[in-house]
């Protein structure tokens, strides 16, 4: 792990919201300035680097950051966690600067340097005063093309990664997300840990962290991003005199053979993992069907009507009305302690799903199974009403996520390394604007409705349902009237 000196912050969730589809590829060829939107401007280098910016002329400060497209999911099953390794590593020193050189050179111009891996994305950035930009964006460069990754400091790491994984088996809700993750695509790179299993951590090599590097820090793969007051062209500038010697592809790959290091979008597999602890009060239950992709036109069909299921926890208190039908129903009932639904997407599926936390243990298959047939509800009847109050919070969810410019750098980021452009957010307000409850019924009998699902359930669990009984919560047999309407549409 990074000195603390740095403020690196390893756990940071990606809090930005992709595009519906992408653009065309850009031709390569020299530096071409492309206009995404009103606020975001990006150029392409010649070898493939894309810099995108949102400039605010009133900015005193300015994030600048690389967003690479490669995480756990660009790793074998023998080098899982080495993209997580390489993090920690950045910041022990390079060719050009000692780890106390670099850690003075932040702290002297009151920056913050900071860094986190994802199962597909791996981040640097650093924010500082829009005069210490040329200076951050060294660093940056340094950083990601000529760390030394010596022996004494990749030995030093395996102790730390340990000890991290350690305090990550502690949360539960990690716990269960990661053996959701496995379950639901088993065998496959997106089913992985981020961290890697002990095993892997106790054995990468140099060799590994290096090959890591030239097969995935590739211009193509590679997003300069600037938010604040840091002018586009001058990050143009500052990434032609720093970055315009990363190679356009990992090396020895002809044109025939670049489609082997293309992602192939993973298997839902509908099954189940348990695992049961009767010293944890709680059960920890996750259930999720197969979700949508950044780039799916779905995308934020998915988030309203997981609005919709809402999130919930009884600190809240004794309202009567509690946001959204489950929640005032489990409230009522008193059958969780908490429960949050959540979609969460990749570049090519996701996960759309919801998290139960309870020590109602003589009830836990009530729970399991009215959670399911709200599931169900959605698909033949959901109210204007609840559509609005979804649509509003999730609008203020995201634009209130907006706030600064490290915030705006990482929706910037993560949107052009996704789908190749930004949605900005009077575009997100729009699109959400549009959708309607016929939209939400739609989308819950195509992606809800009698599907597979993905089970994981850690703690005190002996009360948890058959699987079979699960997913036939799932299938109710559908309301005449409403099955007359599919069958004979106006």
């Amino acid at each position: 792990m990074a000195s603390p000196r740095l403020a690196l912050n390893l756990n940071q969730a990606l809090r930005s919201r992709a595009a519906l589809k992408a653009v065309q590829p850009i031709k390569r060829g020299f530096a071409t300035p492309i206009h995404h939107s009103i606020n975001t401007e990006s150029t392409t280098l010649s070898n493939g680097l894309t810099i995108a910016t949102e400039h605010s002329p009133w900015a005193q400060t300015s994030t600048v950051g690389m967003w690479i497209d490669a995480g756990s999911r660009a790793e074998t099953d023998q080098t899982n966690g080495t993209a997580h390794f390489l993090e920690h590593l950045a910041f022990k020193g390079t060719k050009n600067r000692t780890q106390m050189q670099l850690e003075l050179e932040i702290e002297n111009m009151g920056g913050h340097l900071n860094a986190y891996t994802s199962r597909e994305n791996t981040v640097y950035y650093a924010k500082s005063f829009n005069s210490d930009v040329p200076a951050t964006v060294s660093i940056l460069s340094d950083i990601l093309q000529h760390s030394k990754l010596e022996s004494s400091a990749i030995e030093r790491e395996r102790d730390v990664i340990l000890r991290e994984q350690e305090e990550v088996d502690k949360q539960l809700e990690e716990v269960v997300f990661d053996h959701l993750h496995a379950t639901a695509f088993q065998g496959q790179p997106l089913g992985r840990t981020i961290l890697g299993p002990k095993e892997n951590i106790a054995s990468i090599k140099r060799d590994d962290l290096v090959n890591y590097i030239k097969q995935n820090y590739t211009a193509e793969r590679m997003v300069l991003v600037g938010a604040g007051g840091v002018p586009h062209q001058q990050l143009v500038e500052l990434a032609e005199k720093h970055f315009s010697d990363l190679p356009t592809a990992p090396p020895n790959v002809t044109s025939h053979s670049i489609a082997q290091f293309q992602k192939r979008q993973p298997d839902f597999v509908g099954s189940e993992v348990r695992i049961r602890d009767d010293t944890i009060p709680t059960a920890n239950i996750a259930i999720a069907v197969e979700g949508v992709s950044w780039k799916d036109d779905d995308y934020f069909t998915a988030l309203v009507t997981q609005a919709i299921v809402g999130n919930w926890d009884r600190a809240m208190g004794n309202s009567p009305y509690l946001g959204s039908k489950l929640s005032t129903f489990i409230h009522e009932n008193k059958l969780a302690n908490s429960f949050m639904s959540f979609s969460t997407s990749y570049s090519d599926t996701g996960l759309w799903g919801i998290y139960l936390v309870t020590e109602n243990k003589t009830q836990i298959d009530d729970l399991v199974h009215f959670t399911l047939r709200e599931w169900s509800r959605l698909s033949y009847n959901v109210t204007g009403a609840e559509t609005e109050r979804a649509k509003a919070q999730l609008k203020a969810s995201i634009l209130l996520s907006l706030d600064g410019t490290t915030a705006v750098a990482e929706d910037i980021g993560r949107q052009i390394v996704t789908t190749g452009r930004r949605m900005d957010p009077e575009e997100v307000e729009r699109v959400v604007g549009s959708i309607t409850e016929k939209d939400v019924m739609d989308f819950a009998r195509r992606k809800l409705w009698d599907q597979d699902v993905a089970v994981s359930a850690v703690g005190s669990i002996e009360g948890l349902l058959d699987y079979n009984r699960q997913v036939q919560s799932l299938s109710p047999p559908m309301p005449d009237h409403v099955t007359n309407r599919l069958q004979n549409p106006e």
